[in-house]
């Protein structure tokens, strides 16, 4: 889940550990523009305290002088829409005469969020069940893929686990591409078994796992949130990852190098036992071609294509295979 709506849920709970009144503010739906996306989150304290978003400042605004005016008096979960007239749009702010539509939880033990956030801790995919009339609440494993949808009288909102990346290889660029995709809320692992990359590893809130790589991806048991990059140039390391990736869920599968090494590495993973459709899943050469030549440069190419895959952006591969194909060296590395 985004890290922001992971930071509004612990917050409440501090706010329900404290003995404070709070309500959850949640976005179910939307029409025209809307600065936040279905399922994004805020967090409202009796005493003004703020935490999340929905709507980029214009409609927390209100929200926040309603709570201080009215206090969180209801127990009973409450939906409000805002935007809906042309003078509503210009009011808060909403683009496009865009509308959006909330669901306002008070928050009390019956609203489960430790235990919520126990079993997020415990990289479980939550689906959470939020009766409209009573503030009930329901906990469950949810279904992959599974989005926020409104049933009735029920809210089913889905939460965790963090996007995870593996990185085989823990160079500079290893580096580089650790640092930034932590800063977009991935969970990242570096996987390198030789001992001379072990000294030189610097930022330790990502771990660095000294097994083989092929035996830390079966660990890791890789799902639809999952990505892996190889990043070595050491065939060994490399293809042995890249075998057992191809036969997961991962999302987004890469390795560096140049077209033409990455045409060779093809050819020997049709020595194991992967299929041509698998085969077929790998990104190589790596990243959107954006004329990259640094290892920063390299990092926010290969990042811009796992985001642009986990977003769904149609022709994103075709574009970039082609922008490749006009240019040389390879998009992201020319080895």
């Amino acid at each position: 889940m985004d890290s922001i709506d992971l930071e509004v849920l612990k917050t409440c709970a501090a706010w329900l550990a404290a003995d404070l009144r709070c309500q959850l503010v949640t976005v179910i739906r939307t029409w025209g523009s809307s600065p936040r996306p279905i399922g994004a989150t805020l967090a409202i304290c009796e005493d003004g305290r703020v935490v999340g978003s929905v709507s980029g400042g214009c409609i927390e605004d209100d929200l926040i002088e309603r709570v201080r005016r009215e206090g969180i008096v209801r127990r009973q979960p409450e939906i409000v829409s805002y935007g809906i007239t042309a003078d509503e749009a210009h009011r808060f702010g909403l683009p496009c005469g865009g509308t959006i539509e909330l669901a306002l939880e008070p928050l009390g033990p019956h609203s489960r969020i430790d235990e919520l956030l126990e079993r997020l801790a415990a990289h479980e995919l939550v689906a959470r069940t939020l009766d409209l009339g009573s503030g009930a609440v329901a906990l469950e494993r949810a279904r992959p893929g599974a989005v926020l949808e409104r049933r009735g009288d029920q809210l089913v909102t889905q939460h965790g686990p963090r996007w995870r990346l593996l990185i085989i290889g823990a160079g500079q660029l290893s580096r580089m591409l650790a640092q930034i995709a932590t800063a977009m809320d991935y969970h990242v692992t570096v996987c390198d078994p030789r001992e001379e990359y072990r000294a030189g590893w610097s930022l330790p809130d990502v771990p660095l796992v000294h097994a083989m790589p092929d035996d830390v991806v079966l660990a890791m048991k890789l799902d639809s949130r999952s990505a892996v990059v190889a990043l070595t140039h050491d065939p060994k390391l490399d293809d042995m990852a890249l075998m057992e990736a191809l036969k997961s869920a991962a999302f987004y599968i890469g390795a560096i190098g140049s077209r033409a090494n990455n045409n060779k590495r093809r050819e020997r993973l049709q020595q194991f036992d992967l299929t041509p459709e698998q085969i077929a899943r790998l990104h190589g050469p790596i990243g959107l071609y954006i004329g990259s030549k640094t290892p920063p440069e390299i990092a926010i190419s290969i990042l811009a294509e796992m985001t642009a895959i986990k977003n769904g952006v149609p022709d994103v591969l075709q574009i970039n295979h082609a922008a490749a194909l006009a240019t040389e060296p390879g998009p992201a590395c020319p080895s």
